[in-house]
Order: structure tokens, then sequence, then C-alpha cells
């Protein structure tokens, strides 16, 4: 049996597919089997996939159902003593999963090894580092506060671990990795990688860029928890809910600039800044914010994404 199984969950995915797989085949760590998960796709997808000459691949194909029950799927076929996921438009860094086990052999009591993420865009050209942050041991207060995880394809987790909490939420769609992470945080340590190991793809397109189907899952994510009745938590409740809706608020703002999008990123800056009135006293944020809204509002589509790509290149120089 192979100590790692990668789980790719695949629905038409059939420009990056190919690049994805092979950032798994090129890993430094070879004791591996690649389970992808063909999610109904009716593009080139298989026929790409069918056409890679690995030992180590497996393809499975189903009717579509989503992500969530596609990584299920997965597991049910992984034969690994741990367990990894990468979505079919992120990339791995050569390093990843040796530096992940590494750390999880060396930490017997945790039970996910996570590293930092990088944003990349449909080309592969970098755009910004995610949050980079570095927590060990018991985190769940941190990633209730902040999902720094930031995305599916990051952990590796123990076998045992996902079978004893259950599978992924297939009632939800855009929050299904920050349940399915607090869910392990609750019961295990996490041991961090500090280094920038996932290349996570923005589309604007893209599943993640449905907002108002994120912000409804999250809410309910969030209410989840303090139903549980820690009451450590109560304390914690305005910064949870300020800090979601800024995410919501920029995660709104990286996609296609429309009006309507924008009013919807000012009704969340509104939320975070009415759950975190200090955001007033911190105003460079605010402003960045501000200023998107009003571009994305104000402006034409192509006139707005224009300028703020202009702005965006004059501050990196």
């Amino acid at each position: 049996m192979p100590t790692i199984s990668t789980i790719i969950p695949a629905y038409n995915s059939e420009k990056t597919i190919r690049e994805t797989i092979e950032s798994v085949i090129n890993q430094s760590f070879s004791d591996l089997e690649i389970i992808v998960i063909n999610d109904g796709s009716q593009d080139s997808t298989l026929e790409i996939v069918s056409c890679i000459s690995e030992p180590r691949l497996k393809v499975f194909s189903y009717a579509n159902a989503g992500v969530s029950a596609s990584r299920n799927r997965g597991f049910s076929h992984a034969t690994g003593e741990y367990i990894s996921f990468l979505d079919a438009d992120d990339i791995w860094t050569p390093d990843k999963l040796e530096a992940q086990l590494k750390a999880l052999q060396e930490n017997p009591q945790a039970g996910v090894a996570y590293s930092w993420t990088n944003w990349i865009d449909e080309s592969g050209r970098f755009l910004r580092p995610g949050l980079h942050i570095a927590r060990t041991g018991d985190v769940y207060k941190n990633l209730l506060v902040k999902d720094f995880i930031e995305s599916g394809s990051n952990p590796l987790i123990r076998r045992q671990a996902l079978v004893e909490v259950g599978g992924f939420d297939e009632s939800l769609m855009n929050t299904a990795d920050w349940d399915m992470w607090l869910r392990l945080a609750a019961r295990y340590n996490f041991v961090a990688v500090p280094s920038p190991q996932i290349l996570y793809r923005v589309a604007p397109s893209s599943m993640s860029s449905n907002v108002w189907r994120i912000e409804d899952e999250s809410l309910k994510i969030i209410e989840k928890a303090f139903a549980s009745g820690n009451e450590s938590l109560q304390p914690l409740k305005r910064e949870i809910l300020a800090n979601r809706y800024k995410y919501l608020t920029f995660k709104t703002l990286d996609g296609i600039p429309e009006r309507r999008r924008g009013l919807v990123a000012a009704r969340f800056l509104g939320n975070a800044v009415r759950n975190d009135p200090a955001m007033l006293q911190n105003p460079v944020i605010l402003l960045i914010a501000l200023f998107k809204i009003a571009a994305v509002t104000l402006l034409p589509s192509k006139q707005a994404e224009a300028l703020l790509r202009k702005v965006k290149s004059l501050s990196k120089k």
C-alpha cells in the first residue's frame, strides 16, 4: 500500500488538469497513489487524464455530484496511511508532500499538517501571497477566527483522523473545506510547515467566486460552532464575523468587475466594520476596499477592470 493517497476531484478541468497531476507526479516523495475522480466532466478532462502514462494514477468516473462528494468518493478508493486533496486547477511545489509527511512523523500527536499558500492567476502567474500564518497544536479557535489553511489543496491528513470526523459535508458547496478543517481541529492538533507550497489558482468564473453562497454557508458554520456550548468562544464572535466579512469583501472584489458585486462588497464591508469598529482606526485596508468598491460600482466593467489593473501595477513600483 502507498504511504500517501492524493485525491483530485475534476470537473471540466481540461485547461489545468495535466499541470495539476504533473505537480503530484513530480513530488520528491514518491510512495503515493494519485486518484482522479472525474465528476461527470463534459469536456476533454477524462481524455487528457487517460493519456497520462503514470502507474500510480487511478481514474474513476461518476455522474456529477460536486467537489465534496468527489472527495468522499476518492477517499473510499484510497489506501494510503495519509490523505491529501488537490483541486484540479491548483499546483503543489515539488517538496510539499515530503515536508508535510516529515512534520507529521515528527509530531505524532498531530493529525493534520498544512503549508502556506500563494495565489496565481489563470495563466499560472504569481498574484499575491496568502496569509502565511503558522499555528501549531490546538488551533481550533484560531481557525474559527480566520481560515488560515486557505484551500482544499493544502493539508496532509492522517487517515484515521478523517475516518473519525467523517467525510466532507456534501450539503456545503463553497465552505466544505473550512468545515472539515474545523472538525479536525476540534479533535486533533495541527502542525505547520512554514513554506508556500500550494499555488492556488484564482479564476473570476470559478466556484469560489459565488460569494453569496459563501456568506450563507459561513454563517451556518459559525452558528454551528457556537451552538456547541463552548463558552470560551463567546468573546470571539464579533471578531470571527468581522474577519469573515472582510474576507468576503475582497473575495467579491476579486471577481469580474460589475455593479452588483460592488454593492454586495459594500454590504460585506459594512458588516465587517459593524463587528470590528477598530477598522475605522486603521484606514489603509478600509480605503483600499472603498476605492475598489467605488470603481466597480460607478464605472463600466471594462473601465473598472482597466483602472484597478493600472493601480495595481503602480503599487508594485
